[in-house]
């Protein structure tokens, strides 16, 4: 028997210290799918969570559950964007939604590390907004937005849309805010921006694994969850090999156009303002709709440097990529459907049967028949 390379004895790991608090059932067997299609990518082997042990072994390849902190890339030893899927911030609030916009005053309360550079060089690829790290910053910043159009408040920190409202008036602001609580919003802040409605989200990003890269574009659906509330369902994405000049070549729409510019424009913004930024995923959505005098607006809502809801289809077409080295196009989905469903033949299944929270689910990817995308 020949002795294994370097290599093959690598493994890919899963970092989540606070798994247990987050994630349902369904969400963790998807992690750990996630982490062993990464390994057949890599050709590594999969060696499910971490723990100290690992530290005696071949350097890992880590899938953490959430963009790492500095002492935690030290601690684990990732330095670049060849020792993760996902990424690096370096302070906590550059994870969240608060950096995509700018406080009410240069004076007003912000964590450390915050860029005044950043929010004012991606103010014209955002919706007009604010963010607020106290209530009362949160409130001027409400009523300064309010007399303009419908405010948007979102939980920073929160994901999938948890914790938003759309207020229309002071009293309505005053209840949201009081709610969220003074401690939440000094912790993590409070974004507050225009609403838009007839809205369409595009996910924009790009991601690299080993010597593969691919960016993408794609629509999100949403659908019912089994108690009957807006879930997500999953993403279509068009894949280019390459970079988002790569993506932009491909035969596209006005409006997937800019959607493309503006994430591109917040992405060089971001790891320009912020050093010590590592992302081996980039994703961004980008809302477009009408704004509360009917004009159609766009722009990049929130970033996400981790693994997120499209990463099976992300993964999909790397390995499509990998697998046919001329192919320079591919359409890939990342789908989630509650209730009862057969998965297509040909998908890769993240989770099928019963989650004790969510009830019956079933998560899968799947790559167009052909292997290209129609574009």
């Amino acid at each position: 028997m020949s002795a294994l390379t370097p290599d093959q004895c690598r493994q890919v790991l899963i970092y989540a210290p606070e798994e247990s608090e987050f994630t349902t059932q369904h969400e963790r067997a998807g992690r750990v799918e996630l982490a062993r299609q990464l390994g057949a990518l890599k050709g590594f082997e999969f060696g499910g969570l971490w723990d100290q042990s690992h530290f005696r072994q071949a350097k890992p390849y880590f899938l953490p559950s959430k963009a790492l902190r500095p002492h935690e890339a030290i601690e684990l030893g990732v330095s670049s964007v060849a020792d993760l899927y996902g990424g690096v911030v370096p302070h906590d609030f550059v994870a969240t939604k608060a950096i995509t916009h700018g406080l009410i005053t240069p004076c007003a309360t912000a964590p450390a590390g915050w860029s005044h550079a950043f929010s004012t060089s991606v103010q014209e690829v955002v919706l007009p907004g604010i963010s607020a790290f106290s209530a009362e910053d949160g409130m001027a910043a409400g009523l300064a937005l309010l007399k303009r159009h419908p405010v948007r408040c979102k939980p920073a920190n929160a994901t999938g849309g948890r914790g938003q409202a759309v207020v229309r008036t002071m009293a309505q602001l005053v209840k949201y805010l009081g709610a969220m609580g003074e401690d939440e919003i000094a912790t993590h802040g409070v974004v507050l921006e225009e609403n838009l409605s007839q809205v369409q989200t595009w996910s924009v990003g790009v991601v690299e694994v080993g010597d593969i890269r691919a960016s993408y574009y794609g629509l999100q659906r949403m659908t019912r969850d089994n108690r009957g509330r807006n879930a997500y369902g999953g993403s279509s994405l068009v894949f280019a090999r390459g970079g988002f000049d790569d993506l932009l070549g491909l035969d596209i729409t006005v409006s997937i156009r800019a959607a493309i510019d503006q994430a591109r424009h917040y992405d060089q913004t971001a790891f320009s303002c912020f050093p010590g930024l590592i992302a081996s995923r980039r994703n961004y959505d980008v809302v477009q709709g009408l704004n509360g005098q009917g004009q159609w607006q766009s722009g990049v809502l929130e970033q996400s440097w981790r693994v997120g809801g499209a990463s099976s289809a992300e993964v999909a077409a790397l390995q499509i990529f990998q697998a046919r080295p001329k192919i320079g196009s591919v359409r890939a989905s990342s789908v989630e459907v509650y209730g009862n469903c057969t998965p297509p033949p040909g998908a890769v299944v993240y989770f099928h049967g019963h989650d004790a929270d969510a009830g019956p689910i079933t998560k899968y990817s799947i790559v167009e028949k052909n292997g290209h995308a129609d574009v």
